[in-house]
């Protein structure tokens, strides 16, 4: 039976983080909790989002409904609208009548920073417009549900803690597309506007090709629901470890304890044995981590997303992608490709396994705390932490064998490839999804290139293309493999741009036009959609401002964390 009432999803409610973690012991107990503010101690922050006025539905995902065993019907129900418009006040039943939000700690390639917390003590960086409101069990699967925008919490910074609708279409429609192309994700349920609020932020002028924004516009606000299986993240298991570190307070390390018991509990206890002691339990968690966030990132690199802000408070410990801030996908293949102005080039598409390592050294550094005393413990703990570069190797070696249909890794056939996709100045995903077919020539690799092919180039790309064909063996099953890893879809934003500015505009049909082609990106489309979908980016979108790069302004943030 689908849940199709509102009240029959409020029965679901069962919230393993409020019932097993500690409260900031200074919050109030109502949630009406909406100043910047320090927050010394406890896991939360009990708060109420602040709703949208005269909210309108723009999109929701079927996919996620579905696996939720939720009815579509829904969404004519007046209280679940409510509720994830961010008015509390419809909870019911077994609900809280508040969500909460969380602190983390901020480190950037293995750096920590309290600068840009106001207060300069870390203890005011956390969920600045991200408000979790529920947490249940669906089909058997527990969720946390997350309002993005759901307006300012005691870690805001002054900021209002909205989101536009420019960034929520881009985070809903991309989490769409990377959960298509299976790429571990947070997901988005619901995404709705109000055209009776909107918040003013730096943007770029039509037809701008300024590296920074140059007009300031008046956005539309909206909400996105995220969903995942949790929102803790290695920030906050840093945010501990430092305060256990420095005896932050009488119960730091017990803090600390509690966070990293939560986490195995609600990403990892299928995996790690509940009645082994937690010096054990801790290093198998060390272990399963370090193997998923390095075959998260070898994900990334496959399908070409750049995180673009790959900070420690951006990396989910359930080794999932999290945040959809600045992200983009490579189209014109560039290993320094960067979408953020703000990122620079520690964070570009092929420095992700540096940045992952980075985040990875911090999450053992939070751990440490807890092996106190055992010497064994913290010798295995860091050598699992010396490994993540050899492991991210042959994570990184495995997917780029599947890209090319190959049985093993051939590191100079690789290499070589690379740099000829440079030099050809290729687009990524086209290249890729042509080679994917098993051509004799480079003729038919030519569409994916942004330039025309000198006949130097062409030679040296005929000589490799002989090469690789000769280590393939069944041409047929070759490409028959390749065309599972190497979508024929890719994330363009000169393509997305269009959908939010017409949904600004009351218009969510090419919204609705972007989920279905990014619903199987792996499938060839229809002529009709790869006419527009399936093509090389325009030169005119090459240098434009909000489509080829964009500022930290952009995720709409301004001043506000998470």
């Amino acid at each position: 039976m689908l849940t199709s009432s509102f009240a029959e999803f409020a029965g679901q409610a069962d919230y393993s983080l409020l019932n097993t973690l500690q409260p900031d012991p200074q919050a109030t107990a109502d949630g009406r909790d909406h100043r910047p503010r320090q927050v010394r101690s406890g896991h939360y922050v009990p708060v109420t989002a602040t709703p949208l006025p005269d909210p309108t539905y723009v999109a929701h995902s079927t996919a996620l409904f579905a696996e939720l065993g939720l009815s579509e019907q829904l969404l004519d129900d007046p209280a679940f609208i409510r509720f994830f418009s961010g008015d509390s006040s419809a909870a019911t039943g077994p609900m809280r009548p508040y969500g909460w939000a969380t602190g983390y700690a901020l480190s950037i390639y293995g750096t920590e920073y309290i600068q840009q917390c106001p207060f300069g003590t870390g203890n005011g960086y956390g969920d600045g417009r991200a408000i979790s409101v529920f947490e249940g069990l669906f089909n058997g699967q527990r969720w946390e549900l997350q309002l993005k925008g759901g307006g300012p919490t005691p870690y805001c910074r002054g900021a209002d803690g909205r989101a536009v609708l420019r960034s929520s279409v881009r985070e809903f429609l991309a989490q769409e597309l990377m959960h298509a192309l299976g790429v571990p994700t947070s997901r988005s349920l619901t995404l709705l506007v109000s055209h009776a609020e909107t918040v003013r932020r730096p943007w770029y002028a039509p037809h701008s090709s300024s590296y920074d924004p140059d007009v300031m516009v008046d956005n539309p606000a909206a909400i996105t629901t995220r969903v995942a299986p949790s929102f803790l993240r290695v920030g906050q298991l840093e945010l501990f470890g430092r305060r256990a570190r420095s005896n932050a307070h009488p119960a730091a390390l017990r803090e600390l304890q509690q966070i990293t018991e939560h986490l195995i509990a609600r990403n990892y206890r299928a995996e790690i044995n509940a009645s082994l002691p937690l010096q054990e339990q801790v290093l198998e968690l060390a272990r399963l981590f370090r193997g998923r966030l390095t075959a998260l990132v070898a994900q990334w690199m496959r399908v070409g997303y750049c995180q673009g802000n790959f900070n420690s408070d951006n990396c989910a410990a359930g080794g999932y992608t999290l945040d959809y801030g600045p992200f983009g996908f490579c189209e014109l293949f560039e290993p320094r490709f960067q979408p953020w102005t703000g990122g620079g080039e520690h964070f570009c598409f092929f420095n992700q396994p540096a940045a992952a390592e980075a985040n990875y050294g911090m999450f053992c550094t939070a751990m440490r705390p807890l092996l106190e005393g055992n010497a064994t413990a913290l010798e295995q703990l860091d050598a699992l932490r010396d490994g993540f570069a050899n492991a991210m190797a042959q994570q990184l070696e495995v997917m780029w064998a599947s890209k090319l249909g190959l049985s093993h890794y051939d590191a100079e056939l690789v290499q070589q490839l690379l740099q000829l996709l440079v030099n050809a100045r290729a687009d990524y995903t086209l290249f890729f999804r042509r080679l994917s077919a098993i051509p004799d020539t480079v003729e038919a690799l030519k569409p994916s290139f942004y330039v025309p092919c000198s006949s130097d180039l062409e030679t040296q790309l005929q000589a490799w293309l002989e090469r690789w064909r000769q280590q393939l063996g069944d041409a047929a099953a070759a490409s028959a493999a390749m065309r599972r890893v190497n979508p024929a879809i890719t994330w363009r934003e000169w393509l997305v741009a269009p959908a939010y500015e017409q949904a600004a505009a009351g218009d969510t049909r090419l919204i609705q036009e972007l989920q279905a082609v990014f619903r199987d990106p792996y499938a060839e489309p229809p002529a009709a959609l790869a006419a527009t979908y399936d093509r090389l980016r325009p030169r005119e979108f090459f240098n434009a401002g909000g489509v080829s790069h964009y500022s930290c302004s952009s995720r709409s943030e301004e001043h506000t964390s998470e």
